[in-house]
């Protein structure tokens, strides 16, 4: 080294500016690095939904699906009554009800006769059943 002091002071300087300068290049290269990654990752993510895109574009048109078939409502008269009387009442009924509405006698043989046809009308998707024995035509 020197021995003059302003020397000295002036490769001090040097070497403080020096060592400032490679600190913040160190930060730059650092920083370069992690934007290099997130720029691979948006590179990938922009590939991956073009390929999405280009998909989609390519998949037939489904065809058109025609309407379900309607429950048919089994042939016997008693059906035709049973969901006659619900529409009159407008709202859920449960068995006994539908027997009072056919003026039919309350006995369990009747009662019991008309919960099964209920229940086979809410197997073919005609009624539905929103609790336990409560029996409804479905919303439109």
């Amino acid at each position: 080294m020197s021995d003059i002091p302003q020397v000295e002071a002036v490769l001090a300087y040097v070497e403080a500016r020096e060592n400032e300068v490679c600190e913040q290049a160190g930060r730059l290269r650092d920083q370069i690095a992690e934007l290099t990654a997130h720029l691979r990752e948006f590179d990938t993510e922009s590939e991956n939904l073009q390929i999405t895109r280009k998909t989609l574009l390519n998949i037939p048109a489904p065809a058109p699906v025609d309407d379900p078939p309607h429950a048919e409502v089994p042939e016997h008269p008693a059906y035709q009554q049973i969901l006659t009387a619900l529409a009159d009442a407008g709202g859920p009924m449960r068995a006994r009800d539908i027997c009072e509405a056919l003026d039919l006698p309350i006995l369990p043989k009747n009662t019991e006769g008309i919960r099964s046809k209920l229940k086979r009308l809410v197997t073919r998707g005609i009624l539905t059943e929103p609790e336990p024995g409560l029996f409804a035509q479905p919303r439109p």
